[in-house]
């Protein structure tokens, strides 16, 4: 009956929360919009005013579709609702439409898919929890009782499995363009090299620390005139514009580089998974770590896609305090380095106040679970998190009314893409050592 209680509590705690949310977000339905509101809106135009055939060639507008088809066909179901709103948004010649229902459908899409999205991880996160368990123990006993022979067996029969929904998945999302003989077409959207090695604002990576450094080196050398500025490219990447551009002093970093450099990031956590399993919580680690594997040293990463590496390892925080600090760090680095996309003035308050009502609430609660244990920062780590407030301090308030503004407007975004990067390559290294370090789930069970 407790149990019941507690659930029943629970649930309406948890109701009561994403209400107070949704109702947050409408609120902000008249707030800034980025760039990335045009580009949904000719996106709902394409697929909705053009044959499937047309989809990956239409180049009427700069913000081409260049996201792979199964999103393509997400656009295309709500362009259906969309005009319902207003029919002139789907319109592909009406560049920068953007009227009050247009407007209104783009916020009420967003607010009603993130519903979606938090009924299905409510309904179905308790469930598989429970599933977990049961394999993570079935797991146990097969290799305690019966040696490794059925834990192979099983090994590839998962491998089997999760290769066959790879393709069926692949086949259905690229299917209809093989028939159509429009592949290659459809790779050049998706994997766009000539918009360079970094987006306009730099994602918090290793590419962006090394960037850094080339910018870094490069007025030095310009300062002791080591440097030509007659010889330096003129495709800056402090320009904040997508385009392809060569370092001035380190070697400029080509696209089969970075992906020589993400297997061999990837690589690692893969084998450990394979030759060292560790049951459910070593696979969601492997999926972490190739996640920001990925994020880390892929070409041309978006900011925001250090979500796909927080979210999850939010599920990894509340099993042992190491992992718990490993996603304080990572959360809290990964959502600072999103605030230069909220850039103007009434969102200011709005992104502070969210993020420290988020962090606060994650470090204490964090803090109770684990009371018994170690704290879970070191001083180094202390410092770090706290140094973020004088960077915003900089970045909002003194650099705006500084000489420096005008000749380097780049610089606060430089400064928070690069410590950003430095909070996230030590959670990745962190989370990759108690990957490496970590004994296999039998061995843990004998224990």
């Amino acid at each position: 009956m407790a149990a019941l209680g507690f659930a029943a509590s629970g649930g309406n705690w948890f109701s009561a929360l994403v209400l107070g949310v949704t109702l947050l977000k409408c609120l902000l339905i008249p707030t800034y919009h980025s760039t990335d509101f045009e580009v949904h809106r000719n996106w709902l135009a394409i697929t909705h005013s053009l044959p499937i055939s047309q989809w990956y060639y239409e180049a009427t507008s700069e913000w081409t579709l260049d996201y792979p088809p199964f999103f393509a066909w997400f656009e295309y179901a709500l362009s259906h609702v969309a005009k319902y709103f207003d029919e002139e948004m789907l319109n592909v010649h009406n560049l920068n439409y953007n009227s009050s229902k247009t407007i209104l459908f783009q916020r009420f899409s967003v607010i009603f898919t993130d519903a979606l999205f938090v009924y299905a991880v409510h309904e179905y996160s308790f469930p598989v929890q429970r599933l977990f368990v049961r394999i993570n123990a079935a797991l146990h006993c097969t290799v305690i009782s019966d040696g490794s022979v059925r834990w192979n067996s099983f090994s590839y029969a998962r491998f089997i499995s999760l290769g066959l929904i790879v393709f069926l998945v692949s086949a259905l999302s690229l299917g209809p363009f093989l028939a159509l003989n429009q592949l290659p077409q459809v790779f050049s959207r998706l994997f766009p090299f000539k918009r360079g090695l970094c987006h306009a604002y730099w994602a918090p990576n290793f590419w962006a620390l090394y960037s850094a450094l080339d910018k870094v080196l490069s007025v030095i050398g310009l300062k002791l005139k080591l440097l030509d500025p007659n010889k330096i490219p003129k495709a800056s990447m402090t320009s904040g514009l997508v385009q392809q551009f060569q370092h001035t002093v380190l070697p400029s970093v080509t696209p089969l580089a970075t992906l020589l450099c993400t297997l061999i990031a990837i690589a690692p956590s893969i084998f450990c998974l394979w030759f060292k399993p560790q049951g459910p919580r070593g696979f969601l680690r492997c999926l972490i770590l190739c996640a920001l594997s990925s994020f880390m040293f892929g070409w041309h990463v978006h900011e925001k896609a250090i979500l796909l590496a927080v979210l999850p390892m939010s599920l990894l925080s509340v099993g042992k305090a190491r992992d718990a600090s490993i996603f304080l760090i990572l959360t809290t680095a990964g959502h600072y380095s999103l605030f230069p996309l909220l850039f103007t003035a009434p969102e200011l308050p709005i992104k502070i106040l969210l993020m420290l009502l988020f962090t606060t609430y994650s470090i204490s609660s964090l803090k109770t679970l684990f009371r018994k244990e170690k704290p879970l920062f070191n001083w180094m780590e202390t410092f770090y998190l706290l140094g973020l407030g004088p960077l915003e301090v900089f970045c909002e308030f003194v650099f705006p009314f500084t000489s420096w503004k005008l000749k380097y407007s780049f610089l606060p975004l430089l400064l928070t893409s690069a410590y950003c990067a430095v909070g996230i390559a030590y959670a990745w290294f962190k989370l990759y050592l108690s990957a490496l370090t970590d004994p296999p789930a039998g061995k843990t069970r004998k224990q």
